[in-house]
């Protein structure tokens, strides 16, 4: 239990400070000041942290301090620990096990310090002891649920589960999942009991009045099975069969049925494949339709392992892809010109009351023995040059600026 996150944040921040507060004077020293913040938001603004695929299943899961049965059914691979034993072959050893915080790693100090008002990220495994591997599947992923902690340690406030993986493990791990994740005090939005409850939107309360709202939809080009589907009677995901015409009035007529005046709507989409840069055009004419319509402010999307290319239309921004942020890909051969080790921390202000972008920064991060760390200086550079390239492309820029973070431009 963590209760109110906002209230956990000071806790840490304040209990790891006050020690080092008080006995620096006494030795004639000050606290400098200094900040890895790249921005500075204020009392106008809601400021949301966005990631794309948390896949703290599998090799993550046998590290952590409750590691589960490791057995998986993948064609090259009968063992979870395969995964650990490959990330240690390739950068050395992995302490086990660690602790609940270890992956996040050197975002939480960003994390801290930017103190983002809503933390959203796509949790991309079951979280579950029971279940069977769901027939024909390739891939399994499953964290056991005395590691959802490791969410905790970052004070995550949204989890959206209307993924590829959530239902890895069945109906029973789908259930293991939403009573688990529920009864930590964490959001979820993107699958449930009914289809109803998997279309609900997450409603997140901010400090000093407002709210921000988040929809999540999957869809089958992110390799969703049809059968995952909810429906009335039957638990599952909220999938969205296309990006039609009747696909654009759902989303619509599902935000207008629970927006206030005020809100602030993020809609979270599982789409496209895992590899490329190149944006659908149908994902383009969907955003701006949404956008149209007034429907969203912001458009998170997910399923790229890889940063995609950053559009603002009518200034709200759509994030086509986040790429990874955490996952068990490290050692794995193949796609090195993605820089799959590499990884964003989103970090994005918008106004309060009509929703539009006031800035847009991330955080370049590198993946190494499962942790994130911060990413060096050629390493920012190389992401700053790939994302400004595929973002011109859609009308906006990409700069560097303070401490190694990025900047979007329109």
């Amino acid at each position: 239990m963590y209760g109110n996150p906002m209230k956990r944040r000071d806790f840490i921040k304040y209990s790891t400070l006050a020690p080092l507060a008080a006995a620096l004077p006494r030795a004639g020293l000050t606290i400098p000041e200094q900040s890895t913040q790249p921005e500075r938001t204020s009392v106008d603004t809601v400021t949301l942290f966005l990631a794309g695929d948390v896949m703290t299943g599998r090799g993550i899961d046998q590290i952590l301090p409750h590691p589960g049965d490791p057995r998986i059914f993948e064609p090259y691979s009968r063992s979870a620990l395969d995964y650990v034993r490959l990330a240690e072959r390739a950068n050395g050893p992995i302490p086990r096990p660690v602790d609940f915080a270890y992956i996040w790693g050197d975002a939480l100090a960003v994390l801290d310090e930017v103190a983002p008002d809503v933390r959203i990220i796509n949790l991309e495994t079951a979280v579950t002891r029971r279940g069977n591997p769901w027939p024909r599947k390739g891939i399994q992923y499953r964290m056991h649920p005395d590691n959802i902690p490791c969410l905790g340690a970052a004070a995550i406030d949204c989890c959206v589960l209307a993924n590829n993986h959530v239902l890895d493990w069945g109906y029973a791990g789908l259930e293991e999942t939403l009573s688990g994740l529920s009864g930590s005090e964490l959001t979820t939005v993107g699958a449930g009991r009914n289809r109803t409850a998997a279309q609900s939107p997450a409603v997140i309360t901010l400090p000093g009045g407002g709210r921000v709202l988040v929809f999540a939809w999957g869809l089958p080009s992110s390799g969703i099975p049809a059968a995952w589907a909810a429906t009335t009677g039957k638990a599952g995901v909220n999938l969205l069969p296309d990006l039609s015409q009747r696909a654009i009035r759902e989303v619509a007529d599902s935000v207008d049925a629970n927006r206030q005046a005020g809100d602030v709507v993020v809609i979270s989409l599982h789409w496209g494949g895992n590899w490329g840069y190149p944006i659908p055009e149908e994902h383009r004419r969907f955003a701006h339709a949404l956008i149209d319509a007034g429907a969203v402010d912001l458009v998170h999307g997910h399923s790229s392992h890889h940063p995609l290319g950053i559009e603002v239309y009518r200034g709200r921004p759509v994030i086509y892809g986040c790429g990874d942020l955490i996952d068990d890909y490290e050692g794995i051969s193949g796609h090195e010109e993605f820089r799959i080790d590499l990884a964003l921390l989103y970090l994005v202000a918008l106004e309060r009351g009509s929703g539009e972008l006031r800035h847009l920064e991330m955080i370049p991060m590198q993946r190494r023995k499962f942790r994130l760390n911060r990413a060096v200086r050629e390493d920012g550079d190389w992401l700053e040059e790939v994302l400004d390239r595929e973002s011109r492309q859609l009308g906006a820029r990409v700069e560097p600026a303070e401490n190694n973070a990025l900047r979007l431009h329109r």
